[in-house]
């Protein structure tokens, strides 16, 4: 499956920063392996079920958000660049939100990894650019929130 992601205008978008008090090899599990992917990604209100993450160039990505309120949401996609350990690009998408028929727009989350005295430097971009303003920044808030339960995560994976 090949993804048609061209970017409306690739300049749009957010970037969150953010170092974990963590090795960088488990970082990189955690957005590359399903077990971990899942825990972290719906942050405190979504839980993902039936994850799949195929963490190669053109490995599939997806499972279902199910929000507190018991609504699904499904998203799929799949990663586009992997260098493992340090770079990692994945496609995405809510197929929901787009009326049958329509083509599905797609955006991209840019994770760059940096390990500096046993913590890992974290750069997540989303760009795309088929969000309005105004959604993109709720999407960093929401990106945000899940970036907090990655860390949650991360320390208690450490003990």
């Amino acid at each position: 499956m090949t993804l048609n992601t061209s970017p409306v205008n690739e300049e749009r978008g957010y970037t969150i920063q953010r170092t974990f008090d963590a090795p960088q090899d488990l970082v990189w599990a955690c957005l590359t392996q399903p077990e971990h992917f899942a825990v972290w990604y719906g942050g405190h209100d979504g839980q993902m079920k039936d994850m799949v993450c195929d963490a190669r160039v053109g490995g599939a990505w997806g499972g279902t958000m199910v929000l507190p309120n018991g609504v699904e949401m499904a998203w799929l996609g799949e990663f586009r660049e992997v260098d493992p350990t340090s770079h990692l690009v994945l496609a995405f998408t809510v197929p929901d939100e787009f009326p049958e028929g329509t083509p599905l727009e797609y955006d991209l989350f840019h994770f760059d990894l940096a390990e500096a005295d046993g913590k890992t430097e974290l750069t997540l971009r989303q760009s795309g650019g088929h969000l309005t303003d105004e959604q993109y920044v709720g999407a960093e808030h929401g990106t945000g929130t899940f970036i907090d339960v990655l860390a949650e995560h991360l320390a208690a994976l450490q003990g």
